[in-house]
C-alpha cells in the first residue's frame, strides 16, 4: 500500500515553512499524559535532555542517556498525534563523527517514530547536520547556549555578547546552509537574535532570546511551575501547579491522619451496608 495521502502530524517540512508566516509554538514534554496537554496547541513537541534534570533530578543534561531519551520519546509519541515531536541527541551520541551521529539519530527515529532530532553546535556540527539530512534525518539545530557544552563555556551564562556575535551569526548561517530545518537561540540578546532571525531562511526558535525570533520554547515544567529549584529569567509562570499540588498533598496527608479520608460516598459496602 501506498502512504497514506492525508497527514494529520506536522512535519519538519511544515515547520520550516512556518518561517514568515506564524510564530512556531513548542514545548518540552517527556511523558504521555503532558504530550496529550501540549499536542492540542504546539506545532512541535520537545522530548528536551531538560529531563534528566527535571525527571531523574541530575544536575545537568550530560548524564542523560540514549535509553533515557527513546523510552521518554516512545511516550510522547503515544500522546501525540498533531505536533512534530522532536528527540534530543544526548551529549555523546553524536560529536565523535557523522557516522556515529546518524547511527544514533536513526536508532531514536527508528525506535521512537519521531520525524526529527535536536542537536547542540554550530559550524562545527554543520558537517554532521549536513550527513544526516542528505540521509533523510531531518535536524533542527541549537546554538548559542548549550547545555551539553556548559563545562567549556563556564556555567550557563548568556552568549554573543559584543564581538562573540560575530561565532553566533557563523553558527546560525552554518547550520541554516547544512539543512537544518529550525534552530534554537538559547540566551542570546534580543537585539543579536533579531538580527539572526531576519539574516537565515529557517525558523529561529528562542529561549530567553527576545520576542523577533520565529517561534518561542519553553520547558513545560517551568512553565507550569512544576519545577521550582530555579527560575531562569526567561520564564514566564503561566500557572503554579507546583504549589498547589503541595497543598492538595498536604489537604490529603491531614484528611487519612484525621481518618477524614475516606469518607463512606469513596467506600464499598455489602447488601447489610458494612
Amino acid at each position: 500500500m501506498s502512504a497514506t495521502a492525508s497527514q494529520k502530524r506536522l512535519m519538519p517540512t511544515d515547520i520550516r515553512a512556518l518561517k514568515g508566516q506564524s510564530p512556531v509554538v513548542v514545548l518540552t514534554a517527556y511523558t504521555t499524559p503532558v504530550a496529550k496537554l501540549a499536542d492540542a496547541d504546539c506545532d512541535v513537541i520537545l522530548v528536551g535532555d531538560s529531563l534528566g534534570m527535571v525527571l531523574h533530578g541530575l544536575p545537568s543534561t550530560l548524564g542523560v542517556t540514549m535509553e533515557m531519551m527513546i523510552l521518554h520519546g516512545q511516550a510522547v509519541m503515544r500522546g501525540s498525534d498533531r505536533a512534530l515531536v522532536v528527540i534530543d541527541m544526548p551529549f555523546g551520541s553524536y560529536e565523535e563523527s557523522p557516522a556515529q551521529a546518524f547511527r544514533n539519530a536513526a536508532r531514536i527515529m527508528a525506535e521512537t517514530g519521531a520525524s526529527a532530532v535536536k542537536l547542540e553546535g554550530g559550524v562545527h556540527m554543520a558537517e554532521t547536520i549536513a550527513f544526516l539530512v542528505a540521509r533523510g534525518i531531518p535536524v533542527m539545530a541549537h546554538i548559542g547556549l548549550t547545555p551539553q557544552s556548559v563545562n567549556t563555556l563556564g556555567g550557563y551564562k548568556v552568549q554573543g555578547k559584543g564581538d562573540d556575535a560575530a561565532r553566533l551569526r557563523a553558527d546560525a548561517k552554518a547550520v541554516a546552509d547544512a539543512g537544518a530545518f529550525s534552530v534554537v537561540l538559547e540566551k542570546v540578546p534580543a537585539g543579536l537574535a533579531g538580527e539572526i532571525s531576519r539574516g537565515i531562511d529557517i525558523p529561529t526558535i528562542g529561549i530567553g532570546a527576545g520576542v523577533d525570533c520565529d517561534g518561542q520554547v519553553l520547558v513545560i515544567d517551568d512553565m507550569l511551575g512544576l519545577f521550582a529549584d530555579f527560575k531562569p529569567k526567561f520564564v514566564k509562570r503561566y500557572a503554579e501547579l507546583g504549589k498547589t499540588a503541595a497543598e492538595a498533598v498536604a489537604a490529603y496527608a491531614a484528611d487519612v491522619r484525621a481518618r477524614a479520608f475516606p469518607a463512606p460516598e469513596h467506600s464499598f459496602f455489602d447488601e447489610a451496608g458494612k
